[in-house]
């Protein structure tokens, strides 16, 4: 089964600097029917003004991976790490007994990204993160395993059975992928168009899927996007 999380249905705010779209409840925004999926508490599509940002604020219990899309973020932490992460760079911070983190656009242009927070396998676990450069032809007609439980494939490990893929997949290639039983999946449409399974998506869109074991995707126009291929609670 797919369903369909269009993106003109998700939650939506705009502080100024910050313009974000919601696709699970967050902060003010609230549905109690999109309270998270799976291991997925939220997805958050963020456009963040150049020279602004987030304060230093605290997280405990969460895992959180931000994915940049546009531009440029700087990050500084409690644990002492500090660097500027950019397109093709994907960012993970196990939260865990607690943590202290910034978050700003350091460059004059816009900041894109997704922010992704993931509940841990387990509470109370010791912070931690890590970062990575992803080269983008190893994504191209595709997937490209991101993050992943055990670090497989040169990923960044996550404490979650959750695999994170990505791809950018040109008009007209078509993608198979395999869900094993007791597996769910979420797509999350970044740019272009897709046809998985019948069913429609475009940018900003998500998908929602269970019970299915084949994904086959065609790309309708030049598409890039996110697939969260998780255990079943």
């Amino acid at each position: 089964m797919i369903k369909t999380r269009k993106s003109e249905d998700r939650g939506f705010a705009n502080y100024g600097w910050l313009d974000t779209r919601y696709s699970f409840s967050f902060a003010n925004y609230f549905d109690h029917d999109y309270m998270g999926f799976g291991h997925l508490r939220v997805i958050n599509e963020d456009f963040i003004e150049g020279g602004k940002g987030f304060d230093m604020h605290p997280h405990s219990d969460m895992e959180i991976v931000t994915y940049i899309i546009e531009g440029g973020l700087e990050h500084r932490d409690s644990m002492g790490n500090g660097s500027i992460i950019r397109r093709g760079d994907i960012q993970r911070m196990s939260a865990g007994t607690g943590v202290t983190h910034s978050e700003r656009n350091p460059l004059s242009e816009t900041t894109h990204l997704l922010q992704i927070w993931l509940l841990p396998s387990e509470t109370g676990i010791t912070p931690g993160y890590e970062e990575k450069n992803f080269r983008e032809e190893a994504k191209k007609d595709q997937l490209q395993l991101l993050v992943s439980p055990d670090g497989r494939e040169e990923s960044l490990s996550i404490h979650q059975d959750v695999d994170l893929y990505s791809t950018i997949l040109s008009t007209g290639k078509i993608l198979e992928h395999t869900l094993a039983d007791k597996r769910c999946a979420w797509v999350q449409m970044i740019s272009g168009e897709i046809t998985l399974n019948e069913i429609t998506a475009k940018a900003g869109d998500g998908l929602e899927i269970t019970d299915e074991n084949i994904l086959s995707i065609t790309a309708e126009a030049d598409a890039e996007f996110l697939l969260f291929d998780m255990g079943i609670s």
